[in-house]
Parts: C-alpha cells; structure tokens; sequence
C-alpha cells in the first residue's frame, strides 16, 4: 500500500446534501421546507406549541415538590473506611470525624456532613461521628465493637 492509495472506507464520510440548487437535483427552491410561514425560515423552534390548542404540559396536573435547598452529604462507604485504617491512613484508637476523613482523603467537601453508608466490610473497633447514617451501617460498626455517634446536620444561618 501507498500513501497515495489510502482513502476512507466506504460511507465513512457523508456528503452533505446541496439544496437550494436548482430544480433538477429535488432540493431546488425551498429546499425542502415546504412554502412560505413560519417554519420555512430559519431559527424557528417554538417548543411545546401545539397550534393553539392547549399544551400537552399545561392539559395535565401538576404533581410533587421540589425542595429548593436540599441538604447535601459527603457519603463514606465502611469498606473505603476499613482500607484506610488498614494503609493506616486514618487511626482507628481516636474519634474519627469529617475533618480526619477529609484530611485522609476519603471525602472531599463536606457540605452540610458526612453519611456513612454499608457498602463493604469493617473489621476496626472504631468510634465515628457524622450526621447520619444507614441503619445497616450502624449495625455493622456496632458488630465489630465500635459506636456511631449521630451528630446535628450545620444549621443554615438565618438572613437578616
């Protein structure tokens, strides 16, 4: 093979299709957009306009609620926990909290605290506070001989 034999596979590039171009190649005219009115022109996107019957968004009802400012955690699965006592990243003999879990790297904000979740095994007796957790979570920090302490979630401050 030579460099001046390489091409594309077949199809392997589209050839874009010419309008506007006379009569004879079918996309003469109006290039297939039909006569006149809005929609022949360019820019035209009116979404959710149905003619002027009623939208289908506004003929159903509205259901459910959206909370403005949800809470958000930083979440810690036990089995990630476990691997960092165990490269000995974090020390299992002292309370372990979101700032000791932040500065080992296992989160990275803490927003409005930390979550621990079950995913995983935990072997340490350890003694971890956050702001919630699983109930699985509990259970299996409690079953290695350990203790979670539920704290309160930060308080957001009142606008004056």
């Amino acid at each position: 093979m030579k460099l001046n034999e390489l091409r594309d596979n077949d199809g392997a590039r589209y050839k874009a299709k010419r309008v506007g171009r006379g009569i004879g190649s079918g996309k003469g005219k109006t290039s297939g957009s039909g006569v006149k009115g809005q929609s022949s022109r360019t820019g035209v996107a009116i979404n959710g306009f149905e003619g002027g019957q009623m939208p289908i968004y506004r003929r159903l009802p509205k259901r459910g609620f959206n909370v403005p400012f949800p809470n958000e955690y930083s979440e810690i699965n036990l089995g990630r926990l476990q691997k960092a006592i165990d490269e000995k990243r974090v020390d299992a003999g002292k309370p372990i909290n979101a700032d000791v879990l932040q500065a080992a790297g296992l989160i990275g904000k803490i927003h409005d605290g930390v979550r621990l979740l079950a995913r995983g095994e935990l072997t340490a007796k350890i003694t971890i506070e956050v702001v919630g957790a699983s109930k699985a979570a509990i259970a299996a920090v409690e079953k290695a001989g350990g203790a979670v302490n539920i704290l309160a979630p930060k308080a957001i401050p009142a606008e004056g």
